[in-house]
């Protein structure tokens, strides 16, 4: 199967009336390229987090009236996989995911510090341009999605509480200023994905100026980078 041929069947399967499935599938695609990364892989530590997501998805979409379009959610799921994915494979992978590339086997960076930065760089770049490749794609505006939008942002926020208590184990001495804890505090899940949905609406009123698009999006990637660097600080 060419590449062609795999790009259509991806677009049937998330356009099916079975979105659960559709999202199997980003699933299978995420656990192919990640999962046998050895221990310790930033990139591999993210790939198991997004796994989390994908999986808390799919038993949301299972659950009837949770989501008020399925098949959008599928969609959209499907075009935001494509863009992490499209990354680890990039000759000159974007700005937000180079230093996730970057720093991947630092032995002074912990594993929830890879998590973070992964989910930052996925919600803050690749989260806002899916939202508005999907609208394209539907021919709807943001507003249509928003309501999903944050019924996803429900199932990040439990993700993010479980991420936090199985890749962060300190010693109860631990004092409060220590860096990994300000590092940590400083980044927020809901702020993060409050930023998304705002840049979402302003690349779409942006839509059909292609050099104002291109300018900003390019600056989001540069932000995002600049973000995902600093909660890669290596703390030993």
């Amino acid at each position: 199967m060419d590449s062609t041929d795999t790009t259509e069947t991806t677009d049937a399967v998330a356009l099916s009336t079975a979105p659960a499935d559709a999202v199997t599938v980003v699933a299978a695609r995420i656990g192919e390229a990640t999962g046998g990364l050895p221990p310790g892989d930033g990139v591999g530590v993210f790939g198991g987090v997004y796994l989390q997501v994908t999986d808390a998805v799919t038993d949301r979409l299972g659950d009837a009236g949770w989501f008020r379009s399925p098949v959008d959610v599928a969609r959209l799921s499907t075009l935001f996989a494509d863009r992490f994915l499209g990354a680890l494979t990039a000759d000159t992978p974007p700005a937000c995911w180079r230093p996730l590339l970057e720093l991947r086997r630092h032995p002074g960076i912990r594993p929830v510090q890879f998590a973070l930065a992964g989910i930052n760089s996925h919600i803050q770049h690749d989260l806002p341009l899916s939202v508005v490749d999907s609208c394209r794609s539907l021919g709807i505006p943001p507003q249509a999605l928003e309501a999903d939008f944050h019924r996803v942002n429900d199932v990040l926020a439990c993700v993010e509480d479980q991420v936090r208590e199985e890749l962060l184990t300190l010693p109860a001495e631990l004092d409060v200023a220590d860096p990994l804890l300000h590092l940590l505090g400083s980044w927020s899940i809901d702020a993060a994905r409050d930023a998304a949905w705002a840049s979402a609406r302003m690349l779409w009123e942006l839509r059909d100026l292609p050099d104002a698009y291109s300018a900003a999006a390019a600056a989001l990637d540069r932000t995002t980078g600049m973000t995902s660097r600093c909660l890669l600080t290596p703390l030993g």
